[in-house]
């Protein structure tokens, strides 16, 4: 039985002290999911099929399997474990099975781990993969908005015409909710997501603009034509249309994104 002092201890125990208590009790019920989580990203192969849907498209397993350079029943042994943890959700048209990351919470959790996994990556090798690693440094889609330099570009243009406010995080200005609606663009009516989120940029090593906001911003751009995809991979381009709306909304000089 427990002696005086600890009856004493446990009667006077802070707010803090019976928080501190009650959350060390947790982890026995929240660690086998986050074991089980780490061990679904923990597979090299499991990871590049994650890296590659943060395009944002649908994939089918056929095209996810070569591009990960596997056999069609392993891959699709790997999607059923995404699947069934969480990170990807499926559909089927006929014979084609096509997968996707689950929502912008999964692909949030992909990017913070490329963020802090990029550090260490190998350099290119050779000269197909030295450029296609350049031109995912200058601009790429990540999951639903512009990342690299192109996205680094455009979040310190809406900061510095004070249409984004960086200092206590992120969140749209009145002037930048007015420059979104002048696109015809409202990202408040996304539900389940913030309107403005930093997502730290793997290769730039600063913010770059996430959220509704972000994803209302990446769309336009396609739609409009400022942007286009280059190759199977993630990689945009700014369009010469894009550099002249560019120019003329953000003061963003043109030739800078190329």
């Amino acid at each position: 039985m427990p002696g005086p002092d600890a009856s004493a201890s446990a009667a006077t125990a802070t707010p803090a002290v019976a928080a501190a208590r009650a959350n060390a009790a947790r982890p026995a019920h929240s660690s086998p999911r986050l074991a089980a989580l780490a061990g679904l990203l923990a597979d090299e192969t499991r990871a590049r099929f994650c890296l590659t849907l943060l395009d944002g498209r649908a994939w089918t397993a056929g095209e996810l399997a070569r591009s990960a350079g596997v056999a069609a029943s392993t891959a699709s042994e790997h999607l059923s474990k995404l699947v069934h943890g969480g990170l990807l959700t499926e559909e089927r048209h006929g014979r084609f099975r096509y997968v996707r990351l689950a929502n912008p919470g999964a692909a949030h959790l992909v990017e913070e781990l490329v963020s802090h996994a990029a550090p260490e990556a190998e350099a290119p090798r050779g000269l197909r993969a030295v450029r296609a690693s350049a031109a995912m440094a200058r601009g790429r889609t990540c999951y639903d908005h512009l990342a690299g330099r192109l996205g680094t570009t455009l979040t310190e243009a809406l900061t510095e015409r004070q249409l984004l406010d960086q200092r206590c995080g992120f969140a749209l200005t009145g002037a930048g909710l007015r420059w979104f609606g002048d696109l015809g663009l409202d990202p408040r009516g996304a539900r389940g997501r913030p309107v403005a989120r930093g997502c730290l940029d793997w290769t730039e090593r600063t913010l770059h603009l996430a959220g509704a906001a972000g994803a209302a911003l990446c769309r336009h751009a396609f739609d409009a034509g400022w942007c286009e995809r280059t190759g199977t991979e993630r990689a945009v381009r700014v369009t010469d249309d894009g550099e002249r709306a560019l120019r003329d909304l953000l003061g963003i000089a043109p030739g800078i994104l190329r």
